[in-house]
């Protein structure tokens, strides 16, 4: 039986569809496909309102490269008993677009459903700063949260890393590079539909008629984040995380992703993997949905049921 679109999810994608004489933009072409994302993340994060009860604060954070980052700290109004969790946000974005004021709204929901304050990172895009800068970024924020959880009411031992697609990929990949550098403890991993691999370039013809993020648009993110080397035989693990080939000793994680997403193989074949290293991995497939549905389709059931297991897992290490 042939693939289909959840019919919920299907009629709030409708508006969205290219005109049937439209050329997407081609391979390479960042600022239309910025462009195009940006508005997209902007018009999904006012969809539905601003919580009340969030506390917001922005703090610059220093970077290895003696530069400054945005970070925005959300809380609910009322003060913690005591120290608790927190999570590090990593947005996303195709590693190329997005910055944390698009993302405000989801990020201050996730807050208030769940109780756990998040720390958003404003890390740097590629192609202007290609790898290492964003994984770098990520790790300079983690430090940050970590170094600061006294001033925060956060329990240092309690902070997961969390993200969306290219910033799901990049908490996959922070969750490495801190474990290889003896960094923060991360209690866990909570990798949204994550863009780990830079060798899924090649259409699949079942998924094509469904696909948001297309081949075209992941050839030209990993390109951006790496250049040419991007699919090639040489990319590092810390920018590619299924490139690994040591996945022991990794925080728990918490992996979703969608039937109809171009990702899905790369983060069932990474779920497997995990688990075989000896990671606790709760992975969730869902079918009948695209990558990033949950935007606009936010009232449908199945971006019920996402955003429930979301905020279960926020709530719960």
């Amino acid at each position: 039986m042939p693939f289909t679109l959840d019919p919920e999810v299907a009629d709030a994608l409708a508006p969205f569809a290219p005109p049937p004489d439209g050329k997407p933009p081609v391979v390479g072409d960042v600022g239309a496909r910025r462009a195009i994302l940006e508005s997209v993340f902007r018009y999904c994060d006012s969809a539905q309102p601003f919580p009340h009860d969030i506390i917001v604060a922005d703090y610059e954070l220093p970077t290895s490269d003696g530069a400054t980052i945005r970070g925005r700290w959300y809380t609910r109004s009322e003060d913690p008993e005591e120290p608790g969790p927190a999570a590090l946000y990593l947005h996303a974005g195709g590693m190329i677009a997005g910055d944390i004021d698009m993302f405000d709204g989801l990020v201050a929901r996730y807050v208030s459903a769940s109780g756990t304050p998040i720390l958003s990172l404003n890390y740097r895009l590629a192609p202007e700063h290609p790898h290492p800068t964003p994984l770098e970024d990520a790790y300079a924020g983690l430090t940050w949260l970590y170094e600061h959880a006294d001033d925060l009411d956060v329990d240092p031992a309690r902070i997961a890393v969390f993200g969306d697609s290219a910033g799901g990929g990049l908490a996959a990949a922070v969750s490495i590079l801190a474990r290889d550098r003896n960094g923060p403890s991360i209690a866990r991993q909570i990798l949204i539909r994550p863009m780990l691999d830079d060798r899924t370039l090649t259409p699949d013809p079942l998924l094509a008629p469904f696909v948001v993020w297309t081949w075209d648009d992941n050839r030209t993110g990993w390109q951006s984040l790496l250049g040419s080397s991007a699919g090639g035989p040489d990319t590092p693990a810390y920018a590619a995380p299924a490139r690994a080939t040591d996945l022991t000793k990794l925080p728990p994680a918490y992996i979703e992703i969608g039937q109809l997403d171009i990702f899905r193989d790369e983060n069932l074949t990474y779920a497997l993997r995990l688990g075989q290293a000896g990671v606790p991995v709760e992975f969730h497939l869902h079918p009948g949905v695209s990558h990033g549905f949950e935007g606009v389709a936010h009232y449908s059931a199945a971006a019920r049921r996402v955003m429930t297991d979301r905020h279960r897992v926020l709530a719960a290490f």
